[in-house]
């Protein structure tokens, strides 16, 4: 290969968890320095947010990737960390990316069938690698923050939802008056895509955050799933405007935490969450630890217990890359903002 002088290299292994790409560093990507996964993603943010840009986005990527930096993990007791980004910013957890990262690391020979344990910003998963291509997450405690949350979305009315915490925060829309979010379908995704932008922007508008005033960067609808062996079917706007491909993993365990805080589901009892491209990912879960009550039917407020959230997926590694950086690229770092 020709020697250029400032050439920098960067490694990354391409793949899809349910139509949803994930783009894993592999080598040469920023140097983030030893301490916790929050104490790095903190200084990935700080001191280097080009690199997020330059990896993800146009001329090398699109604004659906989503990406995941492999690091040395702080807790020993885990295989690997990783911290996943995307068009907007950093994630705290991300289910698809997860189920990517396990297909990588296989692909790569660093892990095997069997259980592991991978590291993120907002802590340890664990998985457990069925073959390849398959494999299942439990996720971080997932709970139910608010029910019932009404909102006035200009264009669209009255809109009420829960706010709950999947390893991101979701806002999951229970009454709305759009007719295209009936039928979720690929054909309505511009229609989709408006819509729970708005809903966003309502809800920054408003004050309604996540617990601590958190950002709620994901807005999830739901209709009957057009397979009879699913529960129902999604749509998940993600914090850069892109839309899940898959049925979104950390969306997926959103769902469950409210639908245990109403008593609609039961520890160990199957969920399968339907995504727009048609695909599944099954889910169940456990109690963190057993709720004194469950079930609040729907009141403003209502926390819902802590839950475990178990979730199965496929991903398929797609390509093994090296990004090139020429110092002389006026778009090294990525089209400008």
């Amino acid at each position: 290969m020709k020697e250029i002088e400032g050439l920098h290299r960067l490694d990354v292994i391409d793949s899809h968890t349910a139509g949803e790409p994930t783009r894993c560093v592999v080598s040469g990507g920023p140097h983030l320095g030893t301490g916790t996964l929050s104490e790095r993603v903190n200084r990935f943010r700080s001191d280097h947010d080009l690199w997020r840009r330059a990896i993800l986005c146009e001329p090398r990527g699109s604004d659906v990737l989503v990406g995941a930096l492999l690091v040395e993990p702080f807790d020993p007791s885990c295989d690997a960390g990783v911290i996943f980004f995307n068009n907007a910013g950093y994630l705290g957890m991300c289910g698809h990316g997860m189920i990517g990262v396990a297909a990588t690391l296989d692909f790569l020979g660093r892990i095997k069938p069997g259980h592991h344990r991978i590291e993120t910003p907002v802590g340890a998963v664990s998985i457990h690698l069925h073959s390849s291509n398959q494999a299942t997450i439990r996720n971080v405690p997932s709970y139910r923050y608010r029910a019932g949350v009404e909102v006035d979305v200009p264009g669209f009315g009255r809109v009420c939802g829960d706010v709950a915490w999947g390893g991101n925060w979701f806002f999951l829309v229970r009454k709305h008056t759009l007719a295209a979010a009936r039928d979720l379908t690929l054909s309505q995704v511009e229609q989709l895509t408006t819509f729970t932008w708005e809903i966003r922007r309502a809800l920054n508008a408003a004050g309604i955050t996540g617990e601590g005033g958190a950002d709620i960067d994901h807005v999830e609808l739901f209709t009957a799933a057009r397979d009879a062996t699913n529960h129902s079917r999604n749509f998940v706007l993600c914090p850069g405007k892109a839309y899940d491909r898959s049925p979104c993993g950390t969306g997926t365990s959103a769902k469950m935490a409210c639908l245990a805080a109403d008593g609609l589901l039961n520890p160990g009892e199957p969920w399968r969450q339907e995504g727009i491209l048609g695909t599944v990912f099954e889910g169940s879960f456990e109690f963190e630890s057993q709720p004194a009550e469950v079930g609040k039917n729907g009141t403003p407020d209502a926390v819902g217990p802590r839950i475990l959230p178990i979730v199965t997926g496929s991903a398929f590694v797609t390509a093994k890359s090296t990004l090139l950086f020429y110092p002389s690229d006026p778009f090294r770092m990525g089209v400008p903002e």
